[in-house]
């Protein structure tokens, strides 16, 4: 009995409690400083909720104020509004998509591909003749108004919160990422005359960075899952002739940086999120030479 009672006794004080009111119990926590609130005490934010101290500007706790410099859950600005970057990007490609319209001939110097003429002739244009810029010039470039429409749309229904939740910088290095990541695949397994283009690598790693972020809030999966699922039954119809190399490539980039992004430590934070994107990064430029090295 005795062993019994202090079984239960360490289990209650294992509980989380609100760390304004001791006598509440709750599972929910500050998305800024990550202390336990009750629901008394919660402040809906744009993702997640945050405790009124954080929301005034001060912890209480021997923290330092974050009134100037307030903090999303992966340790970024908060800013006036959370979505500007998302509006440049969509901005760029709808851009990019109009020169393209008015100059047809712009879209051979923006795609990606690996070489051509392929060997042996020469000399040889493409990534493998040294024009690397297309592994950004491709995520910015669409030919079809089906493509680009579906692609802004996800961005916005898909990046502007992720952008509020992690803030611009460290959204723009998932977004980034997970695109390079996504043509590196590409380039690695898809013929060298085979043209891609389009933000979907970026765009899948940002579903993917989403889906932690939401399993790391303890948020309702389901729905993202869903969304998810449907885009790679998409990917994967031959009828569709969508390069799915760009989609899981960015896809595991944005799990994998995204996951970097919300469960840093604290005290190493920025070591441990730039750290794992550079990795990937150095990943990727390791397939690029892998299948430059074959292809000259």
């Amino acid at each position: 009995m005795d062993q019994a009672a202090g079984s239960a006794q360490d289990a209650a004080r294992s509980v989380p409690v609100c760390y304004r009111h001791p006598d509440r119990e709750t599972g929910v926590r500050c998305t800024r400083c990550e202390r336990p609130i009750c629901p008394d005490c919660m402040v809906s934010a744009s993702v997640g909720f945050q405790c009124p101290d954080c929301v005034r500007g001060g912890s209480g706790t021997g923290h330092a104020p974050s009134a100037s410099r307030p903090r999303t859950i992966a340790g970024g600005t908060v800013t006036a509004d959370p979505r500007l970057l998302t509006k440049i990007l969509i901005g760029i490609n709808l851009a990019v998509f109009v020169a393209i319209k008015a100059d047809t001939s712009l879209l051979d110097d923006l795609v990606l591909y690996g070489a051509w003429p392929p060997k042996p002739f020469e000399p040889t244009s493409g990534v493998a003749g040294g024009e690397w810029y297309r592994f950004v010039s491709s995520m910015f470039a669409h030919e079809e108004y089906w493509h680009i429409g579906f692609n802004m749309l996800s961005l916005w229904w898909i990046g502007g919160p992720l952008e509020a939740a992690l803030g611009r910088i460290r959204y723009l290095a998932v977004y980034l990422v997970s695109g390079l990541a996504g043509g590196a695949l590409t380039y690695l397994l898809t013929s060298p005359t085979t043209a891609s283009l389009g933000a979907s690598g970026a765009i899948f790693g940002l579903f993917g960075a989403t889906a932690v972020l939401m399993r790391r809030l303890n948020y309702d999966m389901r729905p993202v899952l869903a969304l998810l699922v449907i885009n790679l039954i998409i990917t994967f119809n031959p009828a569709m002739s969508i390069s799915w190399q760009a989609h899981i490539g960015g896809l595991v980039a944005g799990v994998v940086t995204g996951y970097a992004m919300v469960h840093a430590p604290r005290e190493k934070r920025s070591l441990v999120q730039y750290g794992t994107c550079a990795v990937v990064l150095v990943l990727a430029f390791a397939l690029v030479l892998v299948r430059t090295a074959q292809l000259t």
